[in-house]
């Protein structure tokens, strides 16, 4: 009974032993599985993850960068026409003014004396001019003695108005509405024509002063969109070309253009240094982003994306900004183009969207 007990505990522990030694090889099994599996699944699925765009026409235009000067709509130096003592001055420094506000004062006192003897001497014609005309209504007078009487007359009334033109020149008005710059006189100052009394200035609205290359020179109309940027703002103005000089300058070979921008906010000081983009007649067509360009020896190629696989195709391109090139030969509307990944890129290999990862 003891012995066959004894072997029933063999037999058990004999069996014991070959599952513990079975358990690795298992395990081994199940792993190496899984790694075929999973080799069998990247083996399927070699394709590069890319991304990718519709080509599709849009507006483009030539662009031309260049630098101009921020330029008063209206600006004019304040001088008086005569010379005198100035008598009251009605503005200040850095005001805004209307047109036809008196500036300043010249002192007209002896002007005023003229005026008044020329008065006198007026009333002193009419009478005499009358007397003539009744006497020569009755044939008591001559037609050469009544027409020195009106003649007299008419003599003093010019002089009249050129006393009273002299007379407005001692009020210097606004010649526009404006804003007026520094005051370079005192009340008490004798000031003459060559005397700068202060500035008037108008920018509502500035013009763009700038000059584009003689090449360029046919393509520049009266119409044309063109942007801005000035020192100290990070802020980018519009504004419209409206003259063209007439010819190009023989010693620099570029032309002067002029631009007009809205500047109701104040914003842009005349004299500023502007940096100018102008933008030319724009067209429809084909376009793509710069960086899917690749540059070769005889010119230029992109890949397209075709039924799975990166397809190079050579192409022509025309006109270019900063982020677009425009696209001549080579492309078509639709076409699905590759725009990432395109150094590691070879004709015929597999990809896919990266959206579809």
């Amino acid at each position: 009974m003891n012995r066959t007990l004894k072997n029933v505990l063999i037999v058990i522990g004999a069996g014991l032993l070959l599952a513990v030694l079975a358990i690795p090889k298992i395990g081994s099994l199940q792993g190496t599985a899984k790694k075929n599996s999973n080799t069998a699944n990247a083996s399927r699925d070699q394709r590069m993850a890319v991304r990718m765009q519709l080509i599709a026409a849009e507006m483009l235009g030539d662009k031309v960068m260049t630098v101009g000067t921020i330029l008063s709509n209206e600006e004019v130096e304040i001088r008086s026409e005569i010379s005198g003592k100035v008598e009251k001055i009605d503005f200040k420094e850095g005001a805004r003014v209307k047109k036809g506000e008196t500036l300043l004062k010249i002192n007209d006192a002896e002007l005023q004396a003229q005026l008044v003897r020329a008065q006198y001497r007026q009333a002193l014609a009419e009478q005499d001019a009358e007397r003539q005309r009744q006497l020569f209504e009755k044939k008591l007078a001559s037609q050469e003695e009544y027409d020195i009487a009106v003649n007299q007359l008419n003599i003093v009334k010019a002089d009249i108005q050129i006393i009273q033109a002299q007379i407005a020149k001692t009020e210097i008005r606004a010649p526009f509405n404006g804003t007026i710059g520094l005051r370079y006189v005192s009340e008490g100052s004798y000031i003459s024509p060559t005397t700068r009394i202060t500035t008037l200035q108008d920018y509502n609205s500035v013009k763009v002063d700038f000059t584009v290359p003689e090449k360029y020179a046919s393509l520049i109309r009266q119409g044309d969109r063109i942007s801005f940027t000035v020192e100290g703002s990070a802020r980018k103005f519009a504004g419209t070309v409206y003259a063209v000089e007439a010819k190009i300058d023989p010693t620099t070979r570029t032309l002067h253009i002029r631009a007009l921008s809205p500047n109701p906010d104040g914003v842009l000081i005349p004299g500023a240094f502007a940096n100018v983009e102008v933008v030319l007649k724009e067209k429809e067509t084909l376009t793509i982003p710069s960086f899917a360009l690749i540059p070769e020896l005889k010119g230029y190629r992109v890949f397209l994306y075709k039924n799975g696989k990166a397809e190079s195709q050579s192409v022509e391109i025309g006109s270019r900004t900063d982020e677009s090139v425009e696209v001549t030969r080579g492309v078509q509307a639709g076409d699905t183009l590759i725009t990432s990944g395109i150094l590691q890129l070879r004709s015929g290999m597999a990809v896919q969207p990266a959206e579809s990862l």
